[in-house]
């Protein structure tokens, strides 16, 4: 665990969802088995996530028109589906809303109620408003609110995402701790002035030499901990 660069006092706790608090790859890989049981799970996977991350890159760089999380994940199961042969309407339906499903990882619920104890604690998700319901309802998450990319009409690492958390906490950036299992995540929050704490997750997108976040943990148990001696 790596010690605060600043001595400012974090009064809110921001926290990213998909890959963080949820074990996004898990819960896709067990969409697409149940989809498609034949086929190659890591093949079709693969082929969804590069799906959304160009596409969440097209919008970000303006190239295309805003679109929410679940339509693009509608596009990523009709293109699976295209790729693996699936022709049942009904199972392309429930595979497009396999990111309402995501399990939560083990230290999720738990730690997010231990700091909640203490902090305010937000997420701030690329999934819509309608998804981030479903998916922390049925992950058991609790949040004092639930912040949504779709209000800023683009998607992280854009400021403007990362704007809607600092403007409903009402405090400077530097007040608000960013947690993510994504360095990009991190690098999006930190240049707006916010705190970072790279949590690590085994599918998440770990720190480079260059990265200068505030904590670095392997659970939220931990940043609890490091939080409450502070």
């Amino acid at each position: 665990m790596s010690e605060p660069s600043s001595a400012l006092p974090i009064e809110t706790i921001v926290f990213d969802v998909l890959g963080t608090m949820v074990d996004e790859p898990r819960g896709l890989t067990e969409a697409l088995r149940e989809a498609a049981p034949a086929a190659d799970t890591g093949e079709l996977l693969a082929l969804w996530q590069r799906h959304i991350e160009r596409e969440q890159d097209r919008i970000v760089k303006g190239d295309r028109p805003f679109a929410t999380a679940d339509a693009l994940d509608r596009e990523a199961a009709e293109a699976v589906a295209a790729h693996a042969g699936i022709t049942d309407a009904a199972v392309l339906d429930r595979l497009a809303g396999a990111g309402r499903r995501h399990p939560a990882w083990d230290d999720s619920a738990a730690g997010l109620e231990r700091l909640a104890r203490r902090f305010p604690v937000l997420a701030l998700s690329n999934a819509n408003r309608a998804s981030l319901l479903h998916l922390t309802a049925n992950a058991g998450l609790r949040w004092h609110q639930a912040l949504s990319a779709e209000d800023a009409q683009t998607y992280k690492p854009a400021p403007e995402v990362y704007k809607l958390a600092v403007t409903a906490v009402g405090r400077p950036p530097e007040r608000l701790l960013m947690v993510a299992a994504h360095a990009w995540d991190l690098r999006g929050a930190q240049a707006i002035g916010m705190r970072t704490a790279y949590v690590h997750r085994p599918v998440g997108d770990p720190p480079k030499d260059t990265d200068t976040f505030d904590w670095h943990v392997e659970s939220l148990g931990e940043l609890a901990e490091a939080l409450e001696a502070g």
